[in-house]
């Protein structure tokens, strides 16, 4: 039955994974998602009321945000495909490679609310 299952690039592979690492997949997905709108909401509540921001600092940092947002569901739906592949084939699990720029994101809009702040 998995082959009539969404996205069948997917499901056609391999075996059917025990479901507790099937859901553990799908709770990172749901992760992913949390934190990107979670840095969408930051980056319009810091263009819209960061009323004491420099604006020079306040809109790069808005906009960081945003992109940064904009890239947690893409991390989501590709590193879904990859785990649930990889478990599916029996594989190692592969690196989520959008962590390290969240990373950097979340430190460049830190350090412009930060400049923001100090700077008149």
């Amino acid at each position: 039955m998995s082959h009539n299952r969404f996205p069948r690039g997917v499901y056609a592979r391999g075996t059917d994974p025990d479901a507790r690492f099937s859901l553990a997949n799908e709770r990172t997905f749901l992760a992913w998602i949390s934190a990107g709108l979670a840095l969408v909401s930051v980056g319009v509540g810091v263009a819209s009321l960061g009323v004491g921001l420099n604006p020079v600092f306040r809109a790069p940092a808005a906009v960081v945000l945003v992109l940064g947002g904009i890239a947690c569901p893409v991390q989501a739906w590709f590193g879904w495909v990859r785990v649930e592949t990889a478990l599916r084939e029996g594989r190692r699990l592969p690196f989520p490679p959008l962590v390290a720029l969240l990373s950097v994101v979340v430190a460049v809009a830190g350090a412009l609310v930060l400049l923001g702040l100090l700077v008149p």
